[in-house]
């Protein structure tokens, strides 16, 4: 099995091997890029209108552009916790969060090559793995459940808060480009 971070290379490369340098120039700038401006899809139910998802190959450009860690959220339409786990992206202090990360939603039933690439521990859902800009799993950026520690409090988004903050503490600080482009 590849280890995370080549992972995100080939997620971030593909379509520059696909497209050649037109693609390049695209793909570095998201304004001119329509895949990182396309919402992903079920987006609008993780509370879309204030956190910014992205698919998987466009939010791996852009960590791997901007320095930013990465929250990949995995879920299913059909899935009874995900539905309640919806709720907690909703809260402002979650949402106040998103601004530090590279937020990435990924369905699973519509993307499976996507779920199994990144499943440390299962594919299971809903699972939400917190990833360096490099791809490294954050290892101590875990729920409290042993057994799925991607598995985040499903109706209190206290835990998902705490652990965003921790992330974002322990993640490299943006340049001062990027800092300029927020502001």
């Amino acid at each position: 099995m590849l280890n995370r971070a080549r992972l995100f290379l080939r997620y971030a490369a593909a379509p520059l091997a696909a497209a050649g340098l037109a693609l390049v120039l695209l793909a570095s700038d998201p304004l001119l890029d329509p895949l990182s401006a396309r919402e992903p899809d079920m987006a609008e139910l993780w509370n879309g209108a204030e956190i910014a998802w992205r698919d998987v190959g466009p939010g791996i450009r852009e960590a791997s552009r901007s320095g930013k860690p990465v929250v990949m959220l995995f879920h299913a339409s059909w899935c009874s916790s995900c539905k309640r786990y919806r709720a907690v992206w909703k809260d402002p202090g979650v949402v106040a969060a998103s601004k530090h990360f590279v937020m990435i939603l990924v369905d699973v039933d519509k993307d499976p090559d996507a779920n199994g690439a990144f499943s440390p521990d299962g594919t299971y859902v809903p699972r939400t793995i917190f990833y360096t800009a490099e791809g490294d799993v954050m290892k101590d950026a875990v729920g409290k459940e042993p057994e799925y520690p991607h598995t985040i409090d499903l109706d209190d988004p206290t835990e998902l808060r705490t652990l965003m903050l921790k992330a974002a503490g322990s993640a490299p600080p943006p340049s001062a480009t990027d800092r300029r482009a927020e502001n």
